[in-house]
């Protein structure tokens, strides 16, 4: 491996995969969206709402996702432009820095215990590593990949309240809809919940997957508890 190639960037804005968005950031967005649809659906009344009640119910759900999809794209935009300042800030300081506190400056951007498996030589080439990448002049305008992955998490965000709202616009009884709904969301939350166990290579993703369906259950009585 050489000099280049050791991820000096703890704070890096793009996936190592080359994918725009990671799991966890796609797994959370689909969360965030079925979180918010549930916390829409599940104040529907049986007993008392009527066809126009749950559609004005849905155009609601439908409009919150819209619009909190959108922020949240916006914020990840953000996200990325602050953390290629960090870095490309981090690479000035360290081509400005005398070789001891370029040495401190590159551990205190390293996993934790590694600093015991570098010797300083091994430092002072990282370090000359950093010094020799050039330094362009940074913009703080968005690139093409921030937009990618706004746009990406816009869609999750948006797309996952129609698993939650179709059983409502298909199924005449309000009652039967409200399970179905609730029963497709909770599959949902339990499949993005193994995709994560997979991720972080769990024993046990499937048990992980239940964790996250009560995870989600849990935020929802908390959101409409505080009145969300």
């Amino acid at each position: 491996m050489s000099d280049q190639d050791v991820p000096i960037f703890a704070e890096s804005g793009a996936p190592q995969s080359g994918r725009v968005l990671d799991p966890l950031e796609r797994s959370s967005e689909i969360m965030f969206g079925l979180i918010m649809a549930l916390t829409f659906t599940s104040s529907v009344s049986v007993a008392s709402s009527t066809r126009t009640d749950v559609a004005t119910l849905l155009a609601s759900a439908l409009t919150c996702n819209v619009a909190w999809g959108f922020v949240d794209a916006a914020m990840y935009v953000l996200a990325q432009m602050v953390t290629r300042q960090r870095q490309w800030s981090f690479s000035i300081a360290i081509a400005d820095a005398s070789p001891h506190e370029a040495r401190q400056m590159l551990l205190g951007r390293m996993p934790d215990g590694l600093e015991r498996h570098l010797s300083v030589d091994e430092l002072d080439r990282l370090v000359k590593g950093v010094r020799s990448l050039p330094l362009a002049p940074q913009s703080l305008l968005p690139h093409r990949e921030d937009l990618r992955g706004a746009t990406g998490i816009f869609l999750l965000v948006f797309l996952s309240t129609f698993p939650v709202a179709l059983p409502f616009l298909l199924i005449g009884n309000v009652s039967t809809a409200l399970r179905t709904s609730n029963a497709i969301a909770v599959a949902l939350l339990f499949l993005v919940g193994t995709g994560l166990g997979r991720h972080m290579e769990w024993h046990s993703p499937w048990v992980f997957g239940l964790g996250t369906a009560l995870f989600g259950a849990i935020l929802v009585a908390i959101t409409i508890a505080l009145g969300g």
